[in-house]
């Protein structure tokens, strides 16, 4: 959640530090430090809210030196304040850590280190690990953090640093890390962006691996000292690619790049017209008889769309379970039950932890992945990756469309191997995946986008708004409110329908906007009948619809056209209305859609 940036060689490590951690914003954060050494001693500087302060603070004062650390922090444990910010450092200064993760036994460590005349200055589990670290401490630093490590449970990506030593020491358990090779230095983040300006050569540290950095490369163990083999990856994004390329937002690039992102996750996979799909991935479809689908937010929306789309095309029962409730329930789980994992970032720690849980039961795993070497790509049986390219905004757009049409890509291949699609059957959705990519370029006409913020904007100020669905649209409508609460912070619901006169009927007023999603599908006649309940009782329609209905079009207040797309892959072209219209509502509010307030893009803490 929080983002980690480290650096060893010739430059100033300030430079880098603050460039790599505005490459992090994105992750969401409340405070912001660094930690700069030049071999005499490590000066540390730290400033609450943006990361605009701490930059501020460093034109007057400026930290020389070639070997640094820093850290954006997201409060978990005391409040986000000056103290609270990483870096920590021990009494003497000589020690300074960052800290990603929570630890979970921190308070009765705390107790123990102040009984033997530790001082703490901050209220934050991650100062803990500095003491540790400088209580072990007797000449070597990698083995000081190895026996601190020891003694701690729960999450961490920790960074650390001694004036004695010029080397980076960096160990991880849940919380990522990826350390870039240069030449004659060493970069360490949490995630690829902060490293792209200055190289695209990337070792993913993998669960209990230690690392330590020096100018001229980097060795890698497991927490007992064992050497590990980590393979160098050359990542083919470039650092525009995590820019915002001309928009004013990356929210709004991110909703452009759909067509892109799209093409991406189908383009090689869709094989002919017969209706056969290619997803390199090694299950076998007969060695299970239910699935269950884990995921949080916007991927547990996508979850949804994925459970009728499997359930339709390949009569499998599918189960979908938010991810922080699903080990708690104990759930039922065999050899015969495949467990898919969705998660943009493959770090999302709920979701890890259910994935584990299903493996301990026997589960079969796949997971609908965005980021490689990820934590959880890392211990599934296979990976459907998305292939969406890295995504900066808080706020999902396309890593969600791009989940929902491997979801399709995926029950297609099901339906197939399984025998419940016919081939004639298979052919005609084959086509309807193909023609996504130019159906969302369409849905993104300038005509379209501005009618939608015409829309947006005229009910802006609205204090509630309700989303309405049917069949395999119900979850485009969790999906459109999720959005509008996201970064308009406007109180948003969402339901099927046919469920709207069994308790939420009492909400609507002429005050209340109700988007209706209405286009082209099997239900859309008992869709138009709840619209009419809606009339009925003044609530404001607007309606979603497909190009050319003008019938239902007066039986709406506004109408946001869309092209027409078969009903099995409309969820895809309905998710960009949605999200225009919780874009523009937002920036009508003047809010910042990129790093809405209390959100991080990745959470890796439960």
């Amino acid at each position: 959640m929080c983002g980690i940036v480290g650096y060893i060689g010739g430059r100033q490590a300030q430079d880098v530090l603050l460039s790599g951690l505005s490459k992090l914003e994105y992750r969401g954060y409340d405070s912001a430090g660094v930690a700069v050494g030049d071999g005499a001693c490590i000066a540390v500087k730290k400033k609450a809210g943006k990361l605009a302060n701490l930059s501020t603070e460093l034109d007057g004062q400026p930290l020389s030196g070639t070997i640094g650390i820093g850290h954006t922090r997201w409060a978990t444990h005391g409040l986000p304040n000056d103290t609270n910010a990483h870096p920590h450092a021990t009494e003497d200064g000589k020690i300074v850590i960052i800290h990603n993760g929570i630890i979970e036994n921190y308070l009765s460590l705390k107790e123990d280190l102040m009984t033997r005349g530790h001082e703490f200055k901050s209220e934050t589990d991650s100062e803990v690990l500095a003491h540790l670290i400088e209580e072990a401490y007797s000449g070597n630093l990698e083995e000081a953090v190895r026996a601190a490590l020891a003694q701690v449970r729960g999450a961490y990506g920790i960074v650390v640093t001694h004036v004695d030593h010029r080397e980076i020491v960096a160990a991880r358990t849940v919380s990522p890390l990826v350390m870039g090779v240069g030449e004659g230095e060493m970069f360490l983040a949490s995630d690829v962006p902060a490293l792209l300006a200055y190289t695209r050569n990337m070792v993913f540290l993998h669960d209990g691996d230690m690392v330590v950095l020096h100018d001229d490369g980097f060795r890698v163990t497991d927490l007992a000292g064992n050497e590990q083999q980590r393979e160098i990856e050359h990542i083919d994004w470039d650092a525009e690619a995590a820019e915002k390329g001309g928009f004013d937002t990356y929210m709004l690039k991110e909703i452009y790049e759909q067509p892109t992102a799209l093409t991406n996750t189908l383009i090689g996979r869709l094989q002919d017209a017969t209706g056969e799909v290619n997803l390199d991935i090694n299950l076998d479809p007969s060695s299970f008889k239910r699935i269950s689908i884990i995921a949080c937010g916007t991927a547990f929306y996508a979850g949804l769309v994925g459970e009728y789309l499997i359930e339709q095309l390949a009569r499998i029962p599918v189960e979908v379970d938010v991810a922080s409730e699903y080990r708690y329930r104990d759930p039922l789980v065999s050899e015969n039950t495949l467990a898919i994992v969705v998660s943009q970032s493959g770090e999302t720690i709920d979701t890890l932890e259910a994935l584990r849980e299903a493996k301990r039961h026997g589960a079969q795993t796949l997971g609908v992945i965005n980021a490689k070497g990820s934590s959880m790509t890392r211990e599934l049986d296979d990976t459907l990756y998305i292939h969406a390219g890295p995504e900066i905004g808080v706020a999902s757009t396309k890593a969600y469309t791009s989940m929902v049409s491997a979801f399709l890509l995926l029950a297609l291949w099901l339906g197939r191997a399984r025998g419940t699609l016919s081939e004639e059957q298979g052919a005609e959705l084959l086509h309807a995946a193909r023609e996504l990519p130019r159906l969302v370029e369409q849905a993104l006409a300038p005509e379209r986008v501005e009618a939608i913020k015409v829309v947006a904007e005229k009910y802006h100020q609205a204090r509630d708004y309700l989303f309405l669905g049917r069949g395999v649209n119900s979850p485009t409508a969790y999906e459109g409110a999720l959005k509008l609460k996201e970064i308009s912070y406007i109180h948003a619901e969402a339901y099927a329908a046919g469920e709207m006169k069994h308790g939420p009927i009492a909400l609507i007023d002429a005050n209340l906007p109700v988007v209706v999603i209405a286009t082209e599908s099997r239900l859309l006649e008992k869709t138009i009948s709840n619209v009419q309940e809606v009339r009925a009782r003044a609530g404001k329609v607007i309606a979603i619809l497909s190009d050319g209905d003008t019938e239902n079009a007066r039986h709406a207040d506004d109408v946001i056209y869309v092209p027409r797309a078969h009903e099995m892959v409309s969820p895809v072209v309905n998710a960009i209305a949605m999200q225009l219209l919780a874009y523009f509502t937002a920036t009508a509010l003047g809010k910042d859609v990129d790093k809405p307030r209390n959100l991080a893009k990745s959470v890796t803490v439960e």
